[in-house]
């Protein structure tokens, strides 16, 4: 078994392992004093990516940062504070008034006018303020009083008032990586805020199973390691850090659920819904959920299925899962379990049919492999070709001057792309093409007839 050796040097830790008083949290200890040490977010962080050259030209007046849990929103709005030497505010959405922001603003402005120095008021959970509440920062926004930065784990579109927005800068984070996560670990124990007067060992099993089950969730890996070590007992002057002290730490259990797990219970995830059943399909969304699975990936899984695989059998699956993908953005985690596994059921037990999928198929093979066919000179608009007449024009028929169908050319070839099986609505939908068809055929008739 492969171990990594960490050391820290400033007391932390009495003799006895205990906690000293008056410390924050591991989270809070740890949080990044420069660019250098704020891990993950390189897609906004990165050279010359906006938000970093937001930062380094210090030119920002709102900002707005939504992203999971513990993916570094606090963090980095005390940390763009520190660069841009800002004074920092700091309000919770949950539970600050109209009242606090007023006097939060009123010592934004006494300091601006005493010595020139910029405020950054960072409101936590701001999709917590009400309407009237994030109204009432938008004249201190606009004229400068302060530079507002704001978090939120919700969508800003339904969270965050229009006119907020119109003058922010709108970033979204994403969760950790596992090579992120285990960055953060092993700088968080070799650095001299956390563990300090301890020597650390933890197994490379241990590190890379709390890197996975942190889910991203930068707080959730660094206070597992904080109750893993304040727990364990010394050896010989060294904490040694097991999978199973992990396990116990961070309160589940391992399931495994790498990469090729990943795509493997997707795949009879799918495979389940579309050989209708239900308590398979449940099982696999379970697991996918146990394992840290992203909600949204599933969601979206879902709606290409309601499509690909339903269809028109039952055109209420697609319905369903997409309200199912716009319910679950605003209900977030565990509540989502319940919108997700309720359409799935219903996409598992409805009738199936991939007559459309097929039929976009070979429409795209025909255009991307055959001739182009010739647009029938009665459905081109008159006025993008200057050789049409209203006489081409008036060769149109209008189906709804005919009782909503009537036989006319609409491909200059006939071809047969869409095929509805005998399932479902798409029996019904069958059935009146192939009553179309027969008028169809009708009219072909009388028309060589009077040939």
């Amino acid at each position: 078994m492969e171990e990594s050796l960490f050391n820290a040097d400033e007391a932390y830790f009495q003799g006895n392992g205990q906690k000293s008083n008056g410390r924050q949290p591991l989270p809070g200890r740890m949080r990044p004093r420069s660019l250098d040490e704020y891990v993950g977010q390189s897609h906004l962080l990165a050279p010359g990516k906006l938000l970093r050259r937001a930062i380094d030209a210090d030119m920002f007046s709102s900002i707005i940062l939504s992203g999971p849990p513990g993916c570094g929103k606090t963090s980095l709005a005390e940390l763009i504070a520190t660069l841009t030497d800002s004074h920092f505010i700091r309000l919770s959405g949950v539970t600050s008034r109209v009242e606090d922001i007023r006097e939060a603003i009123k010592a934004a402005v006494k300091l601006k006018n005493s010595c020139g120095r910029q405020t950054i008021l960072f409101i936590d959970e701001i999709h917590r303020f009400n309407k009237a509440q994030q109204d009432s920062l938008l004249p201190d926004v606009e004229n400068g009083n302060i530079r507002l930065i704001g978090a939120t784990t919700h969508n800003v579109q339904f969270y965050i008032v229009g006119a907020l927005l119109s003058r922010s800068l709108v970033f979204t984070l994403k969760p950790l990586s596992e090579a992120d996560i285990i960055k953060l670990l092993k700088l968080c124990i070799n650095d001299s805020r956390s563990f300090g007067g301890r020597k650390i060992l933890m197994t490379d099993e241990a590190i890379n199973f709390l890197a996975e089950r942190s889910e991203g969730d930068a707080r959730k890996a660094l206070n597992a390691l904080e109750l893993a070590v304040m727990t364990t007992i010394p050896e010989n002057d060294v904490t040694t850090i097991t999978l199973e002290i992990i396990e116990e730490s961070i309160q589940q259990k391992f399931i495994n659920y790498d990469a090729d797990n990943h795509y493997d219970t997707a795949s009879a995830f799918i495979k389940s819904m579309r050989g209708s059943d239900a308590d398979a399909a449940i099982y696999y969304l379970a697991k996918m959920l146990a394992g840290g699975e992203d909600i949204r990936f599933i969601a979206r899984r879902i709606t290409i299925f309601a499509s690909e695989d339903i269809g028109n059998a039952d055109p209420r699956a697609l319905q369903i899962a997409v309200n199912a993908m716009q319910a679950i953005e605003m209900i977030g985690m565990p509540e989502a379990r319940i919108i997700l596994a309720q359409a799935v059921t219903y996409c598992a037990t409805a009738p199936k049919s991939n007559a459309s999928y097929m039929a976009i198929g070979k429409a795209l093979d025909d255009v991307e492999n055959n001739r182009i066919l010739e647009i029938p000179v009665h459905l081109k608009d008159k006025h993008s070709n200057g050789t049409l007449t209203d006489k081409h024009q008036q060769n149109y028929k209008y189906p709804h001057e005919y009782g909503g169908f009537v036989a006319q050319e609409y491909m200059s070839v006939a071809k047969k792309y869409y095929e509805p099986k005998d399932i479902g609505y798409e029996l019904k939908i069958k059935e009146r093409i192939a009553y179309w068809d027969s008028l169809r055929a009708m009219e072909n008739q009388a028309n060589e007839d009077k040939k």
